[in-house]
């Protein structure tokens, strides 16, 4: 098998959460383009099923599916759906996250419910993710599991607290996952990118599209920009294809620099 073959998925099906848009819907196209078919989950309708049009228009199978990740019968019902329409799930991509109302709050400030949704969605839903595509994938040959972290688990996170605090335990999970499926032929990686300036990004540091080009610097970030779902998507292809096939339990850091 050559080199380049060894990072084609062809015959994969691959879950995205979050896939509506931002970096969903990149890593929904890069997996569609390296050759998987993918069903694209979100609240959404609309964007789930534009994703998922896209996908086709690149000669793959897509399927879009409305979900809340926060609700663990939904969650299932999308690892079962995935299995029944489209014969296989050979990848989950945990990507969905972010926060509730996108207003930057100390700790000392923060109230319950805001704590609450931020630790459910970036934390319990990626458990909740693995619990239900790992039983499949243990009785079907097994598969990947990709996180997608964020580079904020790695540092103190003031007015941001709870996402770090929830990234960080992602990471942890991804690595007491990888041990855990290791014997199931299940692979557990994670993605950990950096600033990337997505709806959520710009609303939550209340900044516009025009401010883009200057954040590489405020984020003093070595190769002097911010990133794009594009950025993304190589380092889930990579994860998801047979090239990372002795590789489990890491978490690839993508920010321009080092951590």
């Amino acid at each position: 098998m050559s080199i380049l073959n060894r990072f084609a998925l062809d015959g994969q099906v691959a879950v995205v959460t979050g896939g509506g848009r931002g970096i969903g819907e990149g890593l929904a196209v890069g997996l569609a383009e390296a050759g998987a078919d993918v069903v694209v989950a979100a609240r959404r309708t609309e964007e789930v099923e534009a994703v998922a049009e896209k996908v086709r228009a690149l000669g793959r199978r897509a399927l879009g599916v409305t979900c809340d990740v926060m609700d663990m019968e939904q969650v299932e019902a999308l690892a079962q759906r995935t299995l029944k329409e489209m014969g296989a799930l050979t990848c989950w991509v945990s990507n969905a996250g972010g926060a509730d109302d996108r207003v930057p709050r100390t700790l000392l400030d923060m109230p319950e419910r805001q704590w609450d949704f931020q630790l459910n969605l970036n934390l319990k839903a990626v458990w909740s993710g693995a619990q239900a595509a790992g039983r499949i994938m243990k009785d079907n040959g097994g598969g990947t599991i990709i996180n997608i972290s964020s580079a904020a688990a790695n540092n103190a996170s003031a007015h941001n607290g709870p996402y770090a605090v929830a990234k960080s335990g992602v990471n942890n999970l991804t690595q007491t996952l990888a041990l855990e499926m290791a014997p199931m032929g299940i692979r557990v990686n994670g993605v950990s990118p950096g600033p990337i300036p997505t709806e959520v990004f710009l609303e939550f540091l209340k900044l516009e599209e025009k401010d883009i080009p200057e954040l590489g610097k405020r984020f003093q970030i070595p190769l002097g920009r911010v990133g794009t779902p594009e950025d993304i998507s190589p380092a889930v292809v990579f994860l998801a294809s047979e090239a990372s096939s002795w590789m489990t339990g890491q978490t690839m850091l993508i920010r321009g620099g080092p951590g």
